[in-house]
């Protein structure tokens, strides 16, 4: 078994990546620092879905005069807030977004995706290429005034990956292939992995934060889940729970200073709300605006959007052992059958783009080659009579509030299918938390038999999507394909250009088969104060160290 194979079933809290945060359902967390890195996604992420709330609110004028004393504080408003501050104990995005400003891993990610070191200074292969080693930065401090050593890096990836040094991470899976870590010597930590492991550095700049391993030995879990004691650019001011995480400025950082001189961070679940706070002053970056808001915000004088792609994909899951589900024509007529484009445009405001496999263009495995499904209705209806479901009546289970316009998406999704002259098709709105339960139990019998679902892959590998989402064995599998399977087993063994085409192989024949309706690319679209200077990443991280006064 390859490491992609032993994703585990915690993988589907990606779902909820947040995010996105919530941009994978797979948000999903990633490493802190002021190098920057994406969404959880697990992301996470976000999908905090539409404005529930478009009452006006009254301009207010720019709050420029504090920031000429040297003065320049900055809130941020997501969906939710953290569940706890224990890094290693979440897979939502918008914890992790508050988690990087004080936690760092040994490498993360430019705002281009590029690897880079963070808490490492170096790092290579060694033995057979079965194990890997981290040359650690000396001179970095926790915020409590200790040096990082070795140990503690060690420490912190042990707590992830095994069981008896701390608890069961639920971020087991985002170290997949890892099997523990130890102090070589007083500037190395050596990392063993199941076998090559061709995606470790990756896993390594998206995953895994620091911590003190005597810290966190001296305190209860519940401590740990309300303290923070890191490297980051950030250190804790003050934190009460579900209400507000208060930041200021580590003085000691390792790295660049930060132009913040104090960071908060709240939450508003209604993303009219959020808009809300952001006319009125309250808020200088907010997470997910609306479609129907984008207007609202770019109006006002003080206040502007900001949008980029993200690491996350909406699909429509097809159970391929239900009928009608189980007849290739019959799904490929699902994909005919969608103007992706008209929903991309009308029901997304141009906030997304079309796919046509399960890899984002820009990740590890794309296949530039692979076009999304055009819009055919009389292909569609075709395919259905030669199907032999004719006349079949279905049902699209989707989330409401979870990603961005998901209901919206799921009624054109219904709508134009619902137009064909042979098939009848309905949405059924459900509670996340309930859908994602049938999702999670490993049992393909559990699930609808059509769905809507999202998932953010915030390490930009298109194995770790394909390997989750559509294997035999996958942790959110609604599909089997001893072909597929084959590949993605020889791509787990394989490195750098021969891994690509292999995954590229595989996308196209994903795209043949039509597993899912392909449907888009969610797009993080943010409300930003024209009092801050700052751009949104693909990989939905809000970092605040990259942020400064205009």
């Amino acid at each position: 078994m390859t490491a992609d194979d032993r994703l585990d079933r915690r993988a589907f809290l990606k779902l909820t990546g947040g995010a996105a945060a919530t941009a994978a359902l797979a948000g999903c967390s990633g490493t802190g620092g002021s190098g920057g890195e994406s969404t959880e996604s697990g992301g996470e992420t976000s999908g905090d879905g539409g404005g529930e709330s478009t009452e006006t609110a009254t301009e207010t004028s720019d709050s420029g005069e504090s920031e000429s004393s040297g003065d320049f504080p900055v809130t941020i408003v997501q969906g939710n807030m953290p569940s706890g501050l224990d890094p290693h104990d979440h897979r939502e995005t918008p914890t992790d977004v508050v988690m990087l400003h004080a936690y760092e891993g040994v490498l993360t990610r430019t705002a281009d995706g590029t690897i880079t070191e963070a808490l490492a200074t170096g790092y290579e292969r060694v033995d057979g290429e079965n194990t890997v080693t981290f040359t650690i930065r000396e001179g970095v401090s926790f915020h409590n005034g200790d040096t990082l050593t070795p140990g503690d890096v060690a420490y912190s990836i042990n707590r992830i990956v095994q069981e008896d040094v701390g608890f069961a991470s639920p971020q087991r899976d985002q170290l997949a292939g890892v099997t523990g870590a130890e102090a070589t010597d007083d500037t190395t930590v050596t990392v063993s992995n199941d076998g090559l492991n061709p995606i470790v550095f990756s896993e390594f700049a998206t995953y895994c934060d620091v911590m003190q391993q005597s810290w966190v030995e001296e305190r209860s879990k519940a401590e740990v889940g309300q303290q923070m004691n890191g490297t980051g650019p950030f250190q804790l001011d003050s934190y009460t729970e579900d209400e507000e995480v208060v930041f200021t400025p580590f003085e000691d950082y390792w790295g660049e200073s930060v132009a913040v001189t104090e960071l908060t961070f709240r939450a508003a679940s209604e993303a009219g709300t959020r808009v809300n706070q952001l006319l009125q002053g309250e808020a200088d970056v907010v997470v997910n605006v609306p479609p129907q808001e984008v207007q609202r915000v770019n109006d006002n004088s003080n206040t502007r959007i900001a949008a980029a792609p993200s690491t996350r994909i909406i699909y429509n899951a097809m159970r391929y052992d239900v009928e009608p589900f189980s007849s290739q024509q019959f799904r490929q007529a699902m994909n005919y059958a969608i103007d992706l484009d008209s929903i991309v445009e009308n029901v997304l405001g141009g906030f997304g783009s079309p796919t046509g496999q399960p890899t984002l263009e820009g990740f590890v495995g794309h296949n530039p080659d692979v076009e999304p499904y055009p819009y055919d209705p009389e292909q569609a209806a075709q395919l259905v009579d030669e199907s032999g479901h004719a006349g079949v009546e279905i049902e699209l289970n989707t989330p409401v509030g979870r990603y961005l316009k998901d209901l919206e998406i799921a009624q054109a999704v219904a709508g134009f299918i619902d137009e064909l002259p042979n098939v009848s098709a309905t949405v059924r709105q459900r509670d996340f938390g309930s859908l994602v339960d049938e999702l999670l139990t490993g049992n393909i019998e559990d699930k609808p038999p059509w769905y809507l679902i999202g998932w953010g892959e915030a390490t930009f590998d298109g194995g770790l999507v394909m390997t989750a989402l559509l294997t035999s064995d996958g942790a959110l599998t609604s599909w089997s394909n001893e072909e597929f399977d084959s590949l993605l087993a020889d791509a787990g063994n394989q490195a750098g250009d021969t891994r690509e085409a292999t995954l590229q192989e595989a996308n196209a024949l994903a795209h043949e088969q039509a597993p899912w309706i392909f449907l888009n690319r969610q797009f993080s679209v943010y409300g930003v104060s024209e009092r801050v200077a700052w751009e949104p990443r693909s990989d939905e991280r809000i970092d605040a160290s990259a942020m400064t006064p205009k």
